[in-house]
């Protein structure tokens, strides 16, 4: 997969609650360009929610054509990430896009990236961007052993973990759910 070197998105199912979270820093190069971008965007009337690291116009170009699968696929968001992950990654155009995005639903997350890549993790938390590492590993320590967190709980806290030793994550978080 790609190396994504630009925010953290977390997704995680705990508890028969989805949560995905995304900090708001923007990088160029090693510059702080903003400090408040919003990388979570809410789909099919909120049925599906979608995390994005990279590129930011790489990234809505995605997002774009993911919802476009969507509506294609009846909203079957596992078809949908297929069709897209097959059309990134055999797309001249496409295949140039710098980003990789998390999708979820009530019932599981996907991560999709441009190798043609369609991942559900075992566990049940997807991450993604230059702090992935440092979430994903707080996200599994949380979950295994709080289960009186929410998912939105393992999520926001993963995240300021991954913001204490990322340099390129900061802790203007956005975290939205769907019980």
């Amino acid at each position: 997969m790609t190396k994504i070197k630009s925010t953290t998105v977390c997704a995680v199912v705990h508890n028969g609650q989805v949560a995905i979270g995304a900090d708001g820093q923007a990088t160029m190069g090693n510059t702080v360009a903003k400090s408040n971008v919003k990388k979570i965007r809410k789909l099919q009337d909120g049925k599906i929610v979608t995390g994005f690291a990279g590129s930011t116009a790489d990234a809505f170009t995605l997002l774009e054509r993911f919802d476009e699968k969507l509506s294609t696929y009846g909203a079957n968001m596992k078809r949908a990430a297929i069709e897209l992950a097959k059309d990134w990654r055999m797309d001249r155009y496409l295949r140039k896009l710098e980003a990789m995005l998390i999708v979820a639903n009530k019932e599981e997350v996907l991560i999709v990236s441009g190798t043609g890549d369609v991942l559900e993790p075992d566990n049940g938390i997807a991450t993604i961007g230059s702090g992935s590492m440092y979430a994903q590993s707080a996200a599994i320590a949380l979950k295994k052993h709080a289960e009186n967190l929410t998912a939105e709980d393992i999520v926001r806290e993963s995240l300021n973990i991954a913001a204490d030793i990322c340099i390129y994550t900061n802790h203007n978080l956005v975290i939205e759910t769907i019980d």
